[in-house]
């Protein structure tokens, strides 16, 4: 392999990562939620000029034909439905054909950067590496979209108590519970400000409180925001003083964090043995395999065989199943439901 074909590789990978990167930084609104919200927002958009770089390479793509039919084809799928669920939970303006772009550039895009990078590491031509290179990439978004919602999450269950009592007290001051909204939209931050924000978007579009209300339940997927719409829900059929009702919700929830947060110091020291034990020999294993190219080569000798196989790599494949399992059962054994 050439040094020039290497330098075509390595500027291929960077031009698939750039364009993964534009799109994700300049991707429009998905899903139904996304869209109501640009139309009742109250502040008029303006045009997007064409940027240079990157940037104006993902506004071309957006805009090209071939993208808009693809997130149609998308779409229509229920793969794709629960996709823009969960891009909408993770707050990503991304359409899924614009996610799943990024998803097959990170996959192509990592192992042709580990190509290119095999000038100074020679252990990055093997095959092998750079299956390992294309799992990684495979990975990459997955695990970006699973942060993005988890973090979310957990900013808006730490603001909902607080915003809960905001509400109870504006109920108190003689406000209706629509206005108790709007004011939590005005002095609360994100996340919470943009999911209230959207329920009062969708209400001056024409549905009703309940259904504003449950389609947030839907999008945020918290378990202590569904225990406050279901208080709701049942106080507007059957009655009762609503703000005593969110009030003792708010303790429910201060106390349920609380807990929430001396178990997860008390499990600190097992959590961190978890991930040493599942990631300190991959880690070792990768180290050695760039330090000393040679180093592991017996374990793929085919003289030594099983079934057909060397058994270095069935070594290497138990090794890592049971890794995987002691892995798993630490993070079973430390996740305490509250």
């Amino acid at each position: 392999m050439t040094t020039m074909t290497l330098a075509i590789a390595g500027v291929a990978a960077l031009a698939i990562l750039l364009i993964a990167v534009g799109i994700a930084m300049s991707g429009s609104g998905s899903g139904i939620n996304a869209r109501l919200e640009r139309y009742a927002s109250t502040k008029p958009e303006t045009p997007a000029t064409p940027a240079s770089g990157e940037g104006g390479l993902a506004a071309a793509l957006q805009s090209s034909q071939a993208m808009a039919q693809l997130n149609k084809v998308v779409e229509q799928r229920d793969f794709g439905a629960n996709l823009a669920r969960e891009l909408a939970r993770a707050d990503l303006r991304l359409k899924p054909s614009e996610y799943l772009a990024i998803w097959a550039g990170t996959t192509l895009g990592v192992p042709l950067v580990m190509l290119a990078l095999s000038i100074v590491f020679p252990t990055f031509r093997n095959p092998i590496v750079l299956l390992v290179g294309a799992l990684i990439g495979f990975m990459l978004p997955r695990f970006w979209l699973g942060r993005r919602k988890s973090s979310r999450l957990n900013a808006f269950n730490k603001q909902l108590p607080d915003t809960i009592t905001l509400i109870a007290n504006a109920l108190r001051a003689g406000s209706s519970f629509l206005q108790a909204i709007e004011l939590v939209v005005r002095e609360s931050r994100p996340p919470v400000s943009t999911e209230f924000g959207r329920v009062i978007r969708e209400v001056n579009l024409g549905l009703s409180f309940d259904v504003a209300l449950e389609n947030m339940v839907r999008r945020v997927k918290s378990d202590d925001l569904e225990l406050m719409a279901t208080a709701i829900s049942i106080q507007h059929t059957v009655g009762g003083n609503l703000a005593e009702i969110l009030d003792s919700i708010a303790f429910t929830i201060r106390e349920r964090v609380r807990i929430k947060g001396e178990i997860r110091t008390l499990t600190a020291q097992q959590r961190l043995s978890g991930y040493v034990v599942g990631f300190l020999p991959i880690g070792l294993a990768g180290f050695l395999f760039i330090a000393a190219p040679g180093f592991m080569n017996p374990m793929f000798d085919s003289r030594v065989a099983v079934g057909g196989l060397p058994a270095g790599i069935i070594i290497l494949a138990l090794g890592g199943f049971a890794m995987f399992m002691g892995f798993m059962f630490i993070r079973r054994i430390v996740d305490i439901e509250v």
